[in-house]
């Protein structure tokens, strides 16, 4: 509160008293805060003042009175707080501490200890002598800083002499300055979400929020207020029970916690390691994590403990408990449905609902898994497969007894095919029989069919009697001929009967009429 002339002070004292003004409306007259109103009105009820003022009372004397020197109090009876406490003591989620709270039990023990203004004043000026990084009040088990450092470890490959540079990941706890870090490939997302697991497994528990900066692996799209989070990078932490609340671009304090881990990484740990030679990932993480343990150990310089006690005291009993299996690296593609109700994932077709044809659904794919989702619903799943060219059907997505849905049948596909020629007509109906479902070559079909568009209905002809005295009935084939121009070269004398391929799902040309 600042200390006016008497003048203003009168004026205050006029306004409440005459007038019956209120603070607010004094504070506006008066141009000063509504706190220092209610300030001086308090001292003058503390007074043995009254109003109105005697006109013998002179200003020095009304300062005396609104203002009295400070009382002669010994120091054993004002002590100074120690702030080590205080600042410890906020950081501790379990207690729910607050400044005034603190400044309370100090005031209990100590009636005539100092007040509560003078309190947060000087613990500010205290805590303003701390590192950057420290400075900020973290909540015990609260926030996990993330970043990637700027210096890289060079690593070679034995075989070629080649030299890779692999990243740093760096993690640090917001409470306790407990910092993890390892060394991998790249930055890219399996290896940024890859970092986190093994991250989390080192704490042995989860924080509440993790603090990523705006690299592409955690941020798709940066905004100040609604960031879109990398959807892979969301699966992860929904996994984890973490949200995830990365650095506002060009606000340096959102990650002082991270730029402050990866200093110390580099300065201890990067740099007593800049003499050494490494062959494999795993080798220069083994000598990264022998350091890393003697970083955490390390006494602070102005605060009593290390890293690891100050975990073990504060961060550790507030983490949240690890899930019973660690993440398996997820990765998600929008895809669309196609007429014959299977989605393309990698060269694969992978079934889904009949009733979804031409949708757009969200896949979730792992290493052993491919799941599909519908507006958050998930629709189907499957094992993986990596054969290309091929179909895994569900028998429940189909139609039943292949009816008619969607208005495609084997059958509309094969009259479609007549209209461009009887050769064409025979390798539809080829494609359709030699499948076990018809409907898995409906998408083969189409393509076919749809080169009339680009090469004409008699090229397509051409093409088609060509392909089936090759044997090569496939769309791929079909567009291969039409694209070199074989359609229009006559074709060999031992090709001229087709070729017929056994097959123990040949049904004919019947079964579709």
């Amino acid at each position: 509160m600042e200390r006016l002339s008497m003048r203003k002070i009168k004026q205050v004292l006029r306004l409440h008293f005459e007038q019956g003004a209120s603070n607010r409306r004094i504070a506006t007259s008066t141009h000063i805060s509504r706190a220092s109103v209610a300030e001086y009105l308090r001292r003058f009820d503390e007074s043995e003042l009254t109003w109105p003022l005697s006109d013998s009372l002179s200003d020095t004397k009304l300062e005396q009175q609104l203002f009295p020197p400070a009382s002669n109090i010994p120091a054993s009876q004002r002590p100074v707080p120690d702030w080590q406490m205080v600042y410890q003591d906020l950081k501790n989620t379990k207690n729910h501490t607050t400044l005034f709270l603190l400044w309370q039990e100090y005031k209990a023990c100590h009636v005539h200890g100092y007040q509560y203004s003078w309190f947060c004043d000087q613990f500010r000026l205290w805590q303003g002598k701390l590192d950057v990084s420290m400075r900020q009040i973290h909540l015990a088990g609260d926030k996990l800083f993330v970043d990637y450092a700027g210096d890289t470890i060079p690593i070679i490959d034995r075989r070629t002499g080649e030299i890779k540079r692999a990243q740093v990941f760096v993690a640090v706890l917001g409470a306790s300055n407990y910092t993890f870090s390892e060394a991998t490939w790249s930055q890219s997302l399996p290896d940024w979400v890859g970092s986190h697991v093994r991250a989390f497994e080192f704490l042995g528990g989860v924080p509440n929020v993790v603090v990523p900066d705006n690299l592409k692996s955690a941020v798709t799209k940066a905004h100040p207020y609604d960031p879109d989070i990398n959807p892979t990078y969301a699966d992860m932490a929904e996994h984890y029970g973490v949200a995830v609340l990365p650095a506002r671009v060009r606000k340096p304090k959102d990650k002082a916690k991270a730029e402050g881990g990866v200093l110390l990484v580099e300065r201890w740990i990067l740099a007593a390691l800049r003499h050494r030679t490494f062959f494999s990932l795993q080798e220069a993480n083994q000598a990264i994590s022998e350091l890393l343990t003697q970083l955490n150990l390390r006494a602070f310089k102005k605060l009593p403990g290390c890293r690891r006690s100050a975990f073990e005291q504060i961060d550790q009993p507030a983490l949240q408990v690890l899930p019973n299996q660690p993440y398996e690296f997820a990765q998600w593609k929008k895809c669309r449905v196609n007429i014959d109700y299977h989605l393309e994932l990698e060269g694969h077709y992978y079934s889904v609902p009949h009733n979804l044809i031409k949708q757009q659904l969200d896949v979730r794919y792992t290493v052993n898994t491919v799941e599909c989702f519908n507006r958050g619903v998930r629709i189907a799943s499957h094992v993986r497969s990596y054969t290309k060219g091929r179909h895994t059907t569900i028998a429940e997505h189909m139609p039943k007894a292949h009816r008619q849905y969607a208005q495609w049948t084997p059958e509309r596909l094969v009259k479609w095919a007549e209209q461009t020629g009887p050769s064409t007509a025979k390798l539809i109906e080829s494609i359709l029989y030699q499948r076990k479902y018809p409907q898995q070559g409906f998408r083969s079909c189409l393509g076919i069919l749809n080169l009339s568009k680009s090469y004409g209905a008699t090229r397509l002809e051409a093409a088609c009697e060509r392909a089936l005295c090759l044997g090569t009935q496939s769309y791929r084939s079909i567009a291969s001929i039409l694209k070199q121009g074989l359609d229009s070269q006559p074709l060999p004398e031992q090709l001229h009967e087709p070729q017929q391929q056994a097959h123990h799902n040949l049904r004919g040309a019947s079964y579709y009429h």
